[in-house]
Protein backbone atom coordinates (compact mmCIF):
# COMPACT_ATOMS: atom_id res chain seq x y z
CA UNK A 1 0.00 0.00 0.00
CA UNK A 2 2.73 2.62 0.82
CA UNK A 3 4.59 2.03 -2.41
CA UNK A 4 0.97 2.35 -4.40
CA UNK A 5 0.34 5.66 -2.71
CA UNK A 6 4.00 6.95 -3.41
CA UNK A 7 3.43 6.20 -6.90
CA UNK A 8 0.01 8.33 -6.86
CA UNK A 9 1.62 10.96 -5.37
CA UNK A 10 4.46 11.20 -7.79
CA UNK A 11 2.42 10.79 -10.37
CA UNK A 12 -0.08 13.87 -9.11
CA UNK A 13 2.41 16.20 -8.83
CA UNK A 14 3.25 14.91 -12.51
CA UNK A 15 0.35 15.98 -13.63
CA UNK A 16 0.55 19.83 -12.55
CA UNK A 17 3.86 19.92 -14.28
CA UNK A 18 2.56 18.75 -17.72
CA UNK A 19 3.81 15.47 -19.70
CA UNK A 20 7.26 15.13 -21.10
CA UNK A 21 7.12 13.98 -24.89
CA UNK A 22 10.20 12.17 -25.04
CA UNK A 23 10.53 9.83 -28.34
CA UNK A 24 13.62 8.36 -27.70
CA UNK A 25 13.04 6.47 -25.02
CA UNK A 26 9.04 6.75 -24.32
CA UNK A 27 8.84 7.38 -20.65
CA UNK A 28 8.46 10.21 -18.78
CA UNK A 29 11.83 11.23 -16.10
CA UNK A 30 11.28 12.43 -12.92
CA UNK A 31 13.42 14.12 -10.12
CA UNK A 32 16.76 15.68 -10.37
CA UNK A 33 18.66 15.93 -13.53
CA UNK A 34 21.32 13.41 -13.23
CA UNK A 35 19.64 11.80 -10.08
CA UNK A 36 16.61 11.04 -12.57
CA UNK A 37 15.07 7.68 -11.87
CA UNK A 38 13.84 6.21 -15.49
CA UNK A 39 12.15 3.05 -16.52
CA UNK A 40 12.92 1.65 -19.53
CA UNK A 41 10.60 -1.77 -19.77
CA UNK A 42 12.33 -3.13 -16.75
CA UNK A 43 15.78 -4.04 -18.28
CA UNK A 44 17.13 -2.38 -14.73
CA UNK A 45 20.35 -1.48 -16.83
CA UNK A 46 20.09 2.47 -15.79
CA UNK A 47 19.56 1.36 -11.99
CA UNK A 48 22.98 -1.74 -12.55
CA UNK A 49 24.74 1.29 -13.63
CA UNK A 50 23.84 3.79 -11.22
CA UNK A 51 24.42 1.78 -8.54
CA UNK A 52 28.01 0.53 -9.95
CA UNK A 53 29.22 4.66 -9.93
CA UNK A 54 27.79 4.97 -6.14
CA UNK A 55 29.20 1.18 -5.09
CA UNK A 56 32.88 2.33 -6.10
CA UNK A 57 33.28 6.07 -5.45
CA UNK A 58 36.96 5.69 -6.54
CA UNK A 59 36.09 4.35 -9.69
CA UNK A 60 35.96 6.96 -13.00
CA UNK A 61 34.01 5.02 -15.92
CA UNK A 62 35.72 5.49 -18.79
CA UNK A 63 34.99 4.97 -22.61
CA UNK A 64 32.34 5.96 -24.84
CA UNK A 65 29.16 6.37 -23.18
CA UNK A 66 26.24 3.65 -23.01
CA UNK A 67 23.25 3.50 -24.81
CA UNK A 68 21.74 3.73 -21.46
CA UNK A 69 23.71 6.79 -20.05
CA UNK A 70 23.15 8.92 -22.86
CA UNK A 71 19.07 7.57 -22.68
CA UNK A 72 19.09 8.75 -19.02
CA UNK A 73 21.22 12.00 -19.46
CA UNK A 74 19.63 13.31 -22.21
CA UNK A 75 16.10 12.56 -20.50
CA UNK A 76 17.15 14.10 -17.26
CA UNK A 77 17.94 17.37 -18.76
CA UNK A 78 15.28 17.52 -21.48
CA UNK A 79 12.95 16.73 -18.49
CA UNK A 80 13.89 19.60 -16.14
CA UNK A 81 14.46 22.28 -19.16
CA UNK A 82 10.72 21.28 -20.27
CA UNK A 83 9.62 21.67 -16.58
CA UNK A 84 11.67 24.94 -16.26
CA UNK A 85 13.75 23.57 -13.77
CA UNK A 86 16.86 25.11 -14.75
CA UNK A 87 19.08 24.81 -12.45
CA UNK A 88 18.52 20.96 -12.46
CA UNK A 89 18.85 20.92 -16.41
CA UNK A 90 22.09 22.79 -16.30
CA UNK A 91 23.62 20.55 -13.86
CA UNK A 92 23.20 17.56 -16.13
CA UNK A 93 25.39 19.56 -19.02
CA UNK A 94 28.99 19.62 -18.59
CA UNK A 95 29.13 23.76 -18.24
CA UNK A 96 26.29 24.32 -15.97
CA UNK A 97 26.90 28.13 -15.78
CA UNK A 98 26.28 29.20 -19.42
CA UNK A 99 23.73 26.41 -20.01
CA UNK A 100 22.20 28.47 -16.64
CA UNK A 101 22.16 31.93 -18.35
CA UNK A 102 21.01 30.43 -21.66
CA UNK A 103 17.93 28.31 -20.11
CA UNK A 104 17.18 31.20 -17.90
CA UNK A 105 17.34 33.83 -20.71
CA UNK A 106 15.08 31.91 -23.24
CA UNK A 107 12.12 32.10 -21.04
CA UNK A 108 13.52 35.72 -19.61
CA UNK A 109 14.40 37.47 -22.76
CA UNK A 110 12.99 35.39 -25.41
CA UNK A 111 9.53 35.11 -23.82
CA UNK A 112 9.17 31.46 -24.55
CA UNK A 113 6.74 29.27 -22.61
CA UNK A 114 4.78 26.34 -23.15
CA UNK A 115 7.27 24.10 -23.95
CA UNK A 116 7.37 20.85 -25.30
CA UNK A 117 10.10 18.85 -26.22
CA UNK A 118 9.76 15.25 -28.14
CA UNK A 119 13.00 13.25 -28.17
CA UNK A 120 13.92 11.33 -31.81
CA UNK A 121 16.02 8.37 -32.76
CA UNK A 122 19.71 9.17 -31.41
CA UNK A 123 22.43 8.48 -33.98
CA UNK A 124 25.51 7.51 -31.61
CA UNK A 125 25.42 9.96 -28.69
CA UNK A 126 23.57 12.98 -30.40
CA UNK A 127 20.02 12.95 -29.69
CA UNK A 128 18.41 15.00 -32.14
CA UNK A 129 14.72 16.60 -30.84
CA UNK A 130 12.00 19.00 -31.51
CA UNK A 131 10.83 21.88 -30.12
CA UNK A 132 7.59 23.68 -29.53
CA UNK A 133 6.30 26.91 -27.27
CA UNK A 134 4.98 29.74 -27.57
CA UNK A 135 6.43 33.16 -27.79
CA UNK A 136 4.79 36.02 -26.38
CA UNK A 137 5.49 40.27 -25.75
CA UNK A 138 3.12 42.66 -24.92
CA UNK A 139 -0.12 40.90 -25.91
CA UNK A 140 1.22 39.35 -29.25
CA UNK A 141 1.87 35.68 -29.19
CA UNK A 142 2.81 33.27 -32.14
CA UNK A 143 3.64 29.50 -31.87
CA UNK A 144 7.59 28.84 -32.48
CA UNK A 145 8.44 25.30 -33.57
CA UNK A 146 12.42 23.91 -34.37
CA UNK A 147 14.75 20.80 -34.44
CA UNK A 148 17.97 21.02 -32.57
CA UNK A 149 20.06 18.26 -31.20
CA UNK A 150 22.47 17.67 -27.98
CA UNK A 151 25.53 15.20 -28.14
CA UNK A 152 26.00 13.43 -24.46
CA UNK A 153 29.99 13.14 -23.43
CA UNK A 154 31.86 11.43 -20.78
CA UNK A 155 33.23 13.87 -17.91
CA UNK A 156 36.87 13.41 -17.89
CA UNK A 157 37.60 14.01 -13.91
CA UNK A 158 34.78 11.13 -12.75
CA UNK A 159 33.22 9.41 -15.95
CA UNK A 160 30.05 10.92 -15.16
CA UNK A 161 27.96 11.10 -18.65
CA UNK A 162 26.61 15.07 -19.46
CA UNK A 163 24.93 16.69 -22.10
CA UNK A 164 28.15 18.65 -23.91
CA UNK A 165 27.36 21.88 -23.68
CA UNK A 166 26.85 24.55 -27.04
CA UNK A 167 24.70 27.08 -26.95
CA UNK A 168 23.13 25.35 -30.36
CA UNK A 169 21.37 23.11 -28.28
CA UNK A 170 19.09 25.61 -27.30
CA UNK A 171 18.47 26.87 -30.77
CA UNK A 172 20.71 25.72 -34.06
CA UNK A 173 21.37 29.58 -34.92
CA UNK A 174 23.06 30.14 -32.11
CA UNK A 175 26.39 30.44 -31.69
CA UNK A 176 28.69 31.29 -28.62
CA UNK A 177 28.03 34.63 -27.35
CA UNK A 178 25.12 35.02 -28.80
CA UNK A 179 21.06 35.69 -27.44
CA UNK A 180 17.96 34.91 -28.15
CA UNK A 181 15.57 38.07 -27.53
CA UNK A 182 12.10 39.18 -28.27
CA UNK A 183 10.57 42.70 -28.20
CA UNK A 184 10.77 45.69 -30.60
CA UNK A 185 13.63 45.17 -32.85
CA UNK A 186 15.93 47.51 -32.57
CA UNK A 187 16.70 47.22 -36.43
CA UNK A 188 13.80 48.10 -38.59
CA UNK A 189 12.97 45.71 -41.62
CA UNK A 190 14.17 46.43 -45.00
CA UNK A 191 12.84 45.72 -48.73
CA UNK A 192 15.71 45.03 -50.59
CA UNK A 193 15.91 45.75 -54.72
CA UNK A 194 18.02 44.19 -57.33
CA UNK A 195 19.36 46.83 -60.08
CA UNK A 196 16.18 46.86 -62.01
CA UNK A 197 13.46 47.28 -58.73
CA UNK A 198 12.60 43.38 -58.50
CA UNK A 199 12.36 42.64 -54.48
CA UNK A 200 14.73 40.36 -53.36
CA UNK A 201 13.96 37.84 -50.90
CA UNK A 202 15.35 34.72 -49.72
CA UNK A 203 12.40 32.72 -50.52
CA UNK A 204 13.32 33.52 -54.31
CA UNK A 205 16.80 33.69 -54.07
CA UNK A 206 18.21 31.26 -50.89
CA UNK A 207 21.60 32.64 -51.06
CA UNK A 208 21.01 35.85 -50.18
CA UNK A 209 19.46 35.08 -46.84
CA UNK A 210 22.42 35.90 -44.67
CA UNK A 211 22.96 39.35 -47.23
CA UNK A 212 19.26 40.38 -46.71
CA UNK A 213 20.49 40.13 -43.06
CA UNK A 214 23.45 42.23 -43.75
CA UNK A 215 21.59 44.47 -45.39
CA UNK A 216 18.72 44.84 -42.73
CA UNK A 217 21.47 45.46 -40.00
CA UNK A 218 23.65 48.63 -41.80
CA UNK A 219 20.58 50.38 -43.58
CA UNK A 220 17.18 49.13 -41.68
CA UNK A 221 17.92 52.47 -39.26
CA UNK A 222 18.53 54.57 -42.58
CA UNK A 223 16.29 53.15 -44.81
CA UNK A 224 13.32 55.05 -43.10
CA UNK A 225 11.52 51.45 -41.83
CA UNK A 226 9.50 51.39 -38.53
CA UNK A 227 10.65 48.23 -36.51
CA UNK A 228 7.95 45.34 -35.50
CA UNK A 229 8.17 42.57 -32.58
CA UNK A 230 10.05 40.01 -33.24
CA UNK A 231 11.85 36.87 -31.75
CA UNK A 232 15.37 37.33 -33.52
CA UNK A 233 19.00 35.93 -32.85
CA UNK A 234 21.30 39.48 -31.16
CA UNK A 235 25.07 38.23 -32.01
CA UNK A 236 27.71 38.45 -29.76
CA UNK A 237 29.44 42.10 -30.53
CA UNK A 238 32.58 41.98 -32.76
CA UNK A 239 36.09 42.49 -32.36
CA UNK A 240 37.46 45.86 -33.07
CA UNK A 241 37.47 46.79 -36.77
CA UNK A 242 35.75 43.88 -37.98
CA UNK A 243 32.07 43.31 -39.38
CA UNK A 244 29.44 42.30 -36.87
CA UNK A 245 27.63 39.28 -37.86
CA UNK A 246 23.81 40.40 -38.89
CA UNK A 247 21.30 39.45 -36.53
CA UNK A 248 18.93 36.84 -37.38
CA UNK A 249 14.97 37.28 -37.46
CA UNK A 250 13.58 33.64 -36.27
CA UNK A 251 9.91 34.82 -35.87
CA UNK A 252 7.76 38.21 -36.02
CA UNK A 253 5.21 38.54 -33.93
CA UNK A 254 4.21 42.02 -35.86
CA UNK A 255 5.34 43.38 -38.81
CA UNK A 256 7.66 46.86 -39.03
CA UNK A 257 7.28 48.72 -42.12
CA UNK A 258 10.24 48.52 -44.00
CA UNK A 259 12.30 50.86 -45.66
CA UNK A 260 14.01 50.26 -49.33
CA UNK A 261 17.38 49.40 -49.99
CA UNK A 262 18.66 49.19 -53.59
CA UNK A 263 21.20 46.83 -55.04
CA UNK A 264 23.58 46.17 -57.79
CA UNK A 265 22.45 42.62 -57.80
CA UNK A 266 21.37 41.39 -61.45
CA UNK A 267 18.31 39.33 -61.03
CA UNK A 268 18.75 37.23 -64.17
CA UNK A 269 22.64 36.11 -62.99
CA UNK A 270 21.74 36.18 -59.32
CA UNK A 271 18.88 33.30 -60.28
CA UNK A 272 21.39 31.69 -62.67
CA UNK A 273 24.33 31.19 -60.15
CA UNK A 274 21.80 29.74 -57.69
CA UNK A 275 21.21 27.37 -60.04
CA UNK A 276 24.84 26.87 -60.85
CA UNK A 277 25.57 26.61 -57.25
CA UNK A 278 23.48 23.58 -56.80
CA UNK A 279 25.12 21.70 -59.30
CA UNK A 280 28.42 21.39 -57.40
CA UNK A 281 28.52 20.39 -53.28
CA UNK A 282 29.86 23.17 -50.99
CA UNK A 283 30.38 25.85 -54.33
CA UNK A 284 30.47 29.25 -54.20
CA UNK A 285 31.09 31.97 -56.27
CA UNK A 286 30.83 36.20 -57.30
CA UNK A 287 29.98 38.09 -60.43
CA UNK A 288 31.30 41.17 -60.79
CA UNK A 289 31.91 44.32 -63.59
CA UNK A 290 35.47 44.69 -63.46
CA UNK A 291 35.25 48.27 -64.61
CA UNK A 292 32.98 49.94 -61.78
CA UNK A 293 33.11 47.19 -58.83
CA UNK A 294 29.48 46.15 -58.77
CA UNK A 295 28.32 42.83 -57.64
CA UNK A 296 25.92 41.38 -59.99
CA UNK A 297 25.36 37.65 -58.22
CA UNK A 298 26.63 36.07 -54.94
CA UNK A 299 25.40 32.47 -54.61
CA UNK A 300 26.53 29.44 -52.04
CA UNK A 301 25.85 25.52 -52.63
CA UNK A 302 24.64 25.75 -48.27
CA UNK A 303 22.98 28.43 -47.10
CA UNK A 304 24.06 28.46 -43.57
CA UNK A 305 27.34 30.80 -43.86
CA UNK A 306 28.44 33.42 -46.92
CA UNK A 307 31.46 31.30 -47.75
CA UNK A 308 31.53 33.67 -50.89
CA UNK A 309 31.66 37.11 -49.08
CA UNK A 310 32.97 36.23 -45.44
CA UNK A 311 35.15 32.52 -46.40
CA UNK A 312 38.49 32.40 -45.23
CA UNK A 313 40.34 29.72 -47.62
CA UNK A 314 43.78 29.12 -49.35
CA UNK A 315 43.25 30.35 -52.99
CA UNK A 316 45.98 28.13 -54.32
CA UNK A 317 47.21 28.79 -57.84
CA UNK A 318 44.92 31.32 -58.38
CA UNK A 319 47.02 33.71 -56.21
CA UNK A 320 49.20 33.04 -58.99
CA UNK A 321 48.12 36.21 -60.45
CA UNK A 322 48.57 38.41 -57.24
CA UNK A 323 52.56 36.62 -57.40
CA UNK A 324 52.60 37.06 -61.01
CA UNK A 325 52.38 40.87 -60.72
CA UNK A 326 55.08 41.30 -58.20
CA UNK A 327 57.42 39.17 -60.36
CA UNK A 328 56.18 41.42 -63.75
CA UNK A 329 57.01 44.82 -61.72
CA UNK A 330 60.31 43.22 -60.31
CA UNK A 331 61.32 41.91 -63.44
CA UNK A 332 61.85 38.85 -61.86
CA UNK A 333 59.55 37.47 -65.12
CA UNK A 334 58.41 38.39 -68.77
CA UNK A 335 56.01 36.67 -70.05
CA UNK A 336 57.23 35.55 -73.32
CA UNK A 337 61.04 35.00 -71.94
CA UNK A 338 62.16 31.74 -70.73
CA UNK A 339 61.69 30.73 -66.96
CA UNK A 340 62.44 27.81 -65.07
CA UNK A 341 59.96 25.23 -63.80
CA UNK A 342 62.04 22.10 -62.43
CA UNK A 343 59.72 19.13 -61.25
CA UNK A 344 61.03 20.45 -57.35
CA UNK A 345 62.53 23.37 -55.96
CA UNK A 346 63.84 23.50 -52.08
CA UNK A 347 63.36 26.87 -50.44
CA UNK A 348 63.44 27.58 -46.37
CA UNK A 349 63.69 23.85 -45.79
CA UNK A 350 60.54 22.35 -47.93
CA UNK A 351 60.47 20.64 -51.39
CA UNK A 352 58.32 22.05 -53.43
CA UNK A 353 56.97 20.16 -56.08
CA UNK A 354 54.50 20.74 -59.44
CA UNK A 355 51.59 18.79 -60.31
CA UNK A 356 52.96 14.59 -60.62
CA UNK A 357 56.27 16.27 -60.38
CA UNK A 358 56.14 17.57 -63.90
CA UNK A 359 58.26 19.70 -65.61
CA UNK A 360 58.70 22.45 -68.43
CA UNK A 361 62.40 22.38 -70.39
CA UNK A 362 63.26 25.49 -71.99
CA UNK A 363 59.49 27.00 -72.12
CA UNK A 364 58.78 30.74 -71.10
CA UNK A 365 57.08 32.14 -67.85
CA UNK A 366 53.70 32.38 -70.21
CA UNK A 367 53.97 28.52 -70.50
CA UNK A 368 54.19 27.48 -67.06
CA UNK A 369 51.34 30.01 -65.67
CA UNK A 370 49.33 28.46 -68.11
CA UNK A 371 50.32 25.00 -66.93
CA UNK A 372 50.29 26.34 -63.25
CA UNK A 373 54.00 25.51 -62.53
CA UNK A 374 54.33 26.17 -59.16
CA UNK A 375 58.31 25.79 -59.09
CA UNK A 376 58.37 28.95 -61.52
CA UNK A 377 57.38 30.94 -58.41
CA UNK A 378 59.23 29.33 -55.56
CA UNK A 379 62.48 29.39 -57.54
CA UNK A 380 61.84 33.43 -56.97
CA UNK A 381 61.62 33.45 -53.67
CA UNK A 382 65.18 33.85 -52.44
CA UNK A 383 65.05 37.11 -54.33
CA UNK A 384 62.12 38.73 -52.54
CA UNK A 385 61.87 40.12 -49.36
CA UNK A 386 58.89 38.56 -47.19
CA UNK A 387 56.75 41.78 -47.40
CA UNK A 388 57.07 41.79 -50.94
CA UNK A 389 53.88 39.60 -51.26
CA UNK A 390 51.63 41.08 -48.78
CA UNK A 391 53.17 45.04 -50.30
CA UNK A 392 51.81 43.74 -53.83
CA UNK A 393 48.51 42.24 -52.48
CA UNK A 394 48.00 45.72 -50.28
CA UNK A 395 49.10 48.48 -52.52
CA UNK A 396 47.69 47.01 -55.75
CA UNK A 397 45.14 44.97 -54.77
CA UNK A 398 43.25 47.12 -52.34
CA UNK A 399 43.47 43.17 -50.08
CA UNK A 400 44.44 42.52 -46.73
CA UNK A 401 43.62 46.29 -45.35
CA UNK A 402 40.23 45.04 -43.56
CA UNK A 403 38.83 48.45 -45.05
CA UNK A 404 36.38 46.91 -47.96
CA UNK A 405 32.64 48.84 -47.62
CA UNK A 406 30.94 46.74 -49.93
CA UNK A 407 27.46 47.25 -47.97
CA UNK A 408 27.40 43.63 -45.92
CA UNK A 409 30.04 42.00 -43.80
CA UNK A 410 32.63 40.49 -45.82
CA UNK A 411 36.15 39.36 -45.28
CA UNK A 412 39.00 41.02 -47.53
CA UNK A 413 41.85 38.70 -47.63
CA UNK A 414 44.64 38.35 -45.47
CA UNK A 415 47.99 38.27 -46.80
CA UNK A 416 50.47 38.09 -43.98
CA UNK A 417 54.07 39.31 -44.05
CA UNK A 418 55.72 35.18 -43.54
CA UNK A 419 59.53 34.07 -44.11
CA UNK A 420 61.52 31.23 -45.22
CA UNK A 421 59.34 27.95 -46.48
CA UNK A 422 55.71 29.78 -45.40
CA UNK A 423 56.63 33.05 -47.49
CA UNK A 424 57.18 30.63 -50.36
CA UNK A 425 54.26 28.68 -49.81
CA UNK A 426 52.33 32.15 -49.68
CA UNK A 427 53.22 32.74 -53.61
CA UNK A 428 51.47 29.75 -54.45
CA UNK A 429 48.25 30.81 -52.57
CA UNK A 430 49.12 28.43 -49.29
CA UNK A 431 50.99 29.32 -46.13
CA UNK A 432 48.27 31.84 -44.41
CA UNK A 433 47.25 33.50 -47.27
CA UNK A 434 42.92 33.13 -47.29
CA UNK A 435 40.61 34.53 -49.79
CA UNK A 436 36.98 33.84 -50.85
CA UNK A 437 35.35 33.94 -54.55
CA UNK A 438 34.47 37.69 -53.45
CA UNK A 439 38.30 38.61 -53.01
CA UNK A 440 39.51 36.40 -56.59
CA UNK A 441 36.65 37.95 -58.88
CA UNK A 442 38.27 41.37 -57.48
CA UNK A 443 41.56 40.39 -58.21
CA UNK A 444 41.16 38.87 -61.77
CA UNK A 445 38.92 42.30 -62.00
CA UNK A 446 41.99 44.23 -61.26
CA UNK A 447 43.98 42.31 -63.41
CA UNK A 448 42.16 43.02 -66.27
CA UNK A 449 41.49 46.45 -66.11
CA UNK A 450 44.74 47.36 -64.43
CA UNK A 451 42.93 49.31 -61.82
CA UNK A 452 41.62 48.36 -58.67
CA UNK A 453 37.75 48.86 -58.16
CA UNK A 454 36.39 48.00 -54.52
CA UNK A 455 33.53 46.01 -55.48
CA UNK A 456 30.36 46.76 -53.56
CA UNK A 457 26.50 45.41 -53.26
CA UNK A 458 25.05 49.10 -52.03
CA UNK A 459 26.14 52.42 -54.07
CA UNK A 460 28.13 54.37 -52.07
CA UNK A 461 25.62 57.35 -52.85
CA UNK A 462 23.13 55.40 -50.82
CA UNK A 463 25.03 56.43 -47.40
CA UNK A 464 28.25 58.37 -48.38
CA UNK A 465 30.39 55.63 -47.12
CA UNK A 466 34.09 55.52 -48.58
CA UNK A 467 34.80 52.64 -51.11
CA UNK A 468 38.31 51.48 -50.77
CA UNK A 469 41.28 52.33 -52.87
CA UNK A 470 44.75 51.12 -54.15
CA UNK A 471 47.52 53.08 -53.09
CA UNK A 472 48.74 52.98 -56.78
CA UNK A 473 48.29 51.01 -59.83
CA UNK A 474 50.27 48.71 -61.67
CA UNK A 475 52.38 49.58 -64.51
CA UNK A 476 51.18 49.11 -68.31
CA UNK A 477 53.70 46.60 -68.96
CA UNK A 478 52.61 44.77 -65.75
CA UNK A 479 48.88 45.09 -66.70
CA UNK A 480 49.47 43.70 -70.51
CA UNK A 481 51.22 40.60 -69.43
CA UNK A 482 48.96 40.20 -67.24
CA UNK A 483 46.39 39.89 -69.58
CA UNK A 484 48.60 37.99 -71.61
CA UNK A 485 49.47 35.16 -69.30
CA UNK A 486 45.56 35.09 -68.45
CA UNK A 487 44.02 34.99 -71.52
CA UNK A 488 46.72 32.43 -72.56
CA UNK A 489 45.58 30.07 -69.72
CA UNK A 490 42.29 30.46 -70.87
CA UNK A 491 42.77 29.27 -74.66
CA UNK A 492 45.73 26.71 -73.99
CA UNK A 493 46.20 26.39 -70.60
CA UNK A 494 44.40 24.29 -67.28
CA UNK A 495 41.63 26.71 -67.46
CA UNK A 496 40.70 25.99 -71.64
CA UNK A 497 38.35 23.49 -71.06
CA UNK A 498 36.04 24.98 -68.84
CA UNK A 499 36.97 28.35 -71.27
CA UNK A 500 35.89 26.77 -74.62
CA UNK A 501 34.11 29.46 -76.69
CA UNK A 502 34.39 32.51 -74.39
CA UNK A 503 37.33 34.31 -76.53
CA UNK A 504 39.09 37.12 -77.19
CA UNK A 505 38.10 39.05 -74.92
CA UNK A 506 38.62 36.42 -71.68
CA UNK A 507 41.25 35.06 -69.39
CA UNK A 508 41.45 32.52 -66.90
CA UNK A 509 43.55 31.09 -63.98
CA UNK A 510 42.91 27.64 -61.97
CA UNK A 511 43.60 26.92 -58.42
CA UNK A 512 43.59 23.77 -55.92
CA UNK A 513 44.25 24.12 -52.09
CA UNK A 514 45.56 21.44 -50.73
CA UNK A 515 43.83 21.14 -47.38
CA UNK A 516 44.82 19.25 -43.96
CA UNK A 517 42.88 16.25 -43.48
CA UNK A 518 41.12 16.23 -46.80
CA UNK A 519 41.12 13.60 -49.11
CA UNK A 520 40.54 16.02 -52.19
CA UNK A 521 41.82 19.84 -52.52
CA UNK A 522 39.33 22.94 -52.73
CA UNK A 523 39.03 23.94 -56.67
CA UNK A 524 39.22 27.38 -57.65
CA UNK A 525 38.49 28.93 -60.74
CA UNK A 526 38.83 32.81 -61.82
CA UNK A 527 38.34 34.20 -65.21
CA UNK A 528 37.08 37.47 -66.85
CA UNK A 529 34.90 37.92 -70.20
CA UNK A 530 34.41 41.58 -71.40
CA UNK A 531 33.13 43.24 -68.44
CA UNK A 532 32.13 40.42 -66.74
CA UNK A 533 34.35 39.17 -63.84
CA UNK A 534 33.66 35.78 -61.77
CA UNK A 535 35.41 34.04 -59.11
CA UNK A 536 33.85 30.14 -57.51
CA UNK A 537 35.27 28.04 -55.08
CA UNK A 538 34.17 24.05 -54.23
CA UNK A 539 35.62 23.13 -51.34
CA UNK A 540 37.25 19.49 -51.36
CA UNK A 541 35.65 19.49 -55.45
CA UNK A 542 39.24 18.73 -56.73
CA UNK A 543 40.77 20.81 -59.63
CA UNK A 544 39.98 23.86 -60.45
CA UNK A 545 39.13 23.73 -64.01
CA UNK A 546 36.89 20.57 -63.38
CA UNK A 547 34.81 21.78 -60.46
CA UNK A 548 34.69 25.05 -60.16
CA UNK A 549 35.43 26.03 -63.80
CA UNK A 550 32.45 24.76 -65.38
CA UNK A 551 30.19 27.29 -62.77
CA UNK A 552 31.96 30.45 -63.31
CA UNK A 553 31.64 29.78 -67.42
CA UNK A 554 28.47 29.72 -67.46
CA UNK A 555 27.91 32.46 -65.74
CA UNK A 556 30.58 34.28 -67.51
CA UNK A 557 28.22 32.81 -70.85
CA UNK A 558 25.25 33.85 -69.31
CA UNK A 559 26.31 37.28 -68.85
CA UNK A 560 27.84 38.22 -72.17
Amino acid sequence: MGKRRRVAERDKQRSKRGPLVIGLVGVVAVGGALGAYTLYGGDGAAAEDRTSATADHKSVKTGPVSATEIRTTSTAFLTAWQQGRVTQAAAATDDSAAAAKALTGYTKDAHITGVTLTGGTRKGATVPFSVKGTVTYKGKSKPLAYESRLTVVRRAKDGVPLVSWRPSVVHPDLAEGDRLVTGESGTPPVKALDRDGGELTAAKYPSLGTVLDGLREKYGKKAGGAAGIELRVVRKAAKKGADKTPDKTLLTLSEGTPGTVKTTLSPSLQAKAEQRVLTKARSSVVVMRPSTGEILAVANQSHGFNTAFQGSLAPGSTMKIVTSTLLFEKNLAKADKAHPCPKTVKYGGWKFHNDDDFEIKGGTFKGSFARSCNTAFISQAKKLKDSDLTATAQRIYGLSMNNWAIGVPSFDGSVPVQSDAQMAASLIGQGAVRMNPLNMASVVSTAKTGVFHQPYLVSPSVDGRSLAKATRTMSSSTQGQLREVLQYTAAAGTAAEAMAGLGPDDGAKTGSAEVDGQKKPNGWFTAWKGDLAAAGVVQAGGHGGDSAGPIVAALLKAGS
